[in-house]
């Protein structure tokens, strides 16, 4: 797998589209700090899931999940399938 941060470089700042556990999800990302840390909520378009964390880059780069296990967040990132147009 690629590394986390890698995966979530893969998004678009602000709204895109990704396939996870059979369904789709939104997926927004917003940069803070001139990207040394980034905001990714995804919602799950059809049902009530959703993945929320920040990353933060520097010399403590860490992954803090919002109010979710990290096992979560590292399933998404590890799973989400792009869409192809």
């Amino acid at each position: 797998m690629k590394s986390p941060l890698e995966r979530i470089l893969h998004f678009p700042v602000g709204f895109s589209k990704v396939k996870y556990m059979g369904s789709m999800y939104g997926v927004t990302r917003t940069d803070f700090n001139n990207g040394k840390s980034i905001k990714l909520y995804a919602e799950d378009l059809s049902g009530t899931n959703f993945i929320s964390f920040n990353y933060y880059k520097g010399l403590k780069e860490a992954l803090k999940p919002c109010e979710m296990p990290a096992d979560k967040v590292y399933h998404f990132l590890k799973n989400y399938v792009n869409i192809t147009s």
